[in-house]
């Protein structure tokens, strides 16, 4: 896996793996996180290096799980979840939970206030292996060149259907700078894409992890098929 900047940073791509490098431990869920790569009132993402093992009795917001590295596990009343490198879960707003972390987990946790349990009220898994529905396209008006193939599946919901999280894939296509309302994590199964903007290009690659934040975006360029694991937040209005 690589990041490559090919001609200078783009303003609405986060490299989550450089921003995460060097996040000290903590045995606190909540305190010990690093200063966030993106906070505002809506979403906020952060590293954490959990260590040993903790409880949260009331867990204050919805939360993305995606683990870097190392082992974690979240045990709840409705079971355990084991995440190794790659791996994601749902933890609902209000859920309670004891964690276990291995002496190197490094994890992202992309935490989305509420103030209601969405779809599942329990910490659930982002299912990699589910199947995936046909999911709309990008607008044609902002394509170069033919229309992709979309499809997805979504895990978790909050319950006012701004943050999601699962999986999605795609054919290639190109698609212009746009302004994003969205703060979205992604991590790439397969595939490569790069992003640009009038400054520069990068361009990631599958294990590579990746954050989108509010403003002016900027344009897709993938030339293969691309499988990513997703955390988005987008306000309804």
């Amino acid at each position: 896996m690589s990041v490559l900047a090919e001609t200078g940073a783009v303003a609405a791509v986060v490299d989550i793996r450089a921003y995460a490098a060097g996040t000290a431990p903590s045995q606190d869920w909540l305190a010990g996180r690093a200063p966030a790569a993106f906070a505002d009132d809506k979403a906020q993402v952060a590293a954490l290096a959990p260590r040993g093992a903790g409880r949260v009795e009331a867990l204050p917001t919805d939360e993305c799980v995606l683990l870097l590295a190392g082992k974690l596990q979240i045990e709840s009343a409705s079971g355990t979840l084991t995440l190794g490198p790659a791996a994601a879960c749902v933890l609902p707003v209000r859920s309670s939970f004891t964690w276990r972390a291995s002496d190197d987990a490094l994890a992202i946790i992309y935490a989305a206030p509420t103030d209601a349990v969405g779809t599942v009220p329990v910490p659930v898994m982002v299912d990699q292996l589910a199947p995936l529905e046909p999911s709309s396209p990008p607008l044609e008006q902002n394509l170069i060149g033919p229309m992709p193939s979309c499809r997805n599946h979504s895990d978790y919901w909050s319950a006012n259907r701004e943050f999601v999280a699962g999986v999605w894939d795609s054919t290639p296509y190109h698609r212009i700078q746009i302004p994003y309302r969205q703060v979205e994590l992604m991590y790439l199964l397969d595939g490569t894409v790069s992003f640009a903007d009038a400054n520069g290009r990068v361009t990631f690659s599958k294990g590579d992890v990746c954050l989108f934040v509010r403003g002016e975006g900027c344009a897709w360029i993938s030339e293969e098929y691309v499988r990513k694991i997703y955390a988005t937040q987008r306000p309804v209005a």
